[in-house]
């Protein structure tokens, strides 16, 4: 699946995101509204990532769908 699927099916994909990061809220989820770049913020202010790693996280959670 590539990020457009996952931008266009957001109010599905964002249970599995919440099980993927179960610290990030519904309503954080909600806020990112399918964008990537918001999602990869939420990670790092969340988990203490860099940038980097943050990105990783999503690009190996995007592959897994």
């Amino acid at each position: 699946m590539n990020w457009d699927q996952i931008q266009g099916n957001w109010k599905q994909m964002k249970g599995r995101a919440q099980e993927r990061w179960g610290e990030l809220s519904g309503d954080e989820l909600d806020q990112a509204e399918g964008s990537r770049e918001q999602l990869e913020g939420l990670i790092q202010a969340r988990y203490g990532k860099t940038k980097e790693e943050a990105r990783q996280e999503v690009d190996q959670w995007v592959a897994e769908h």
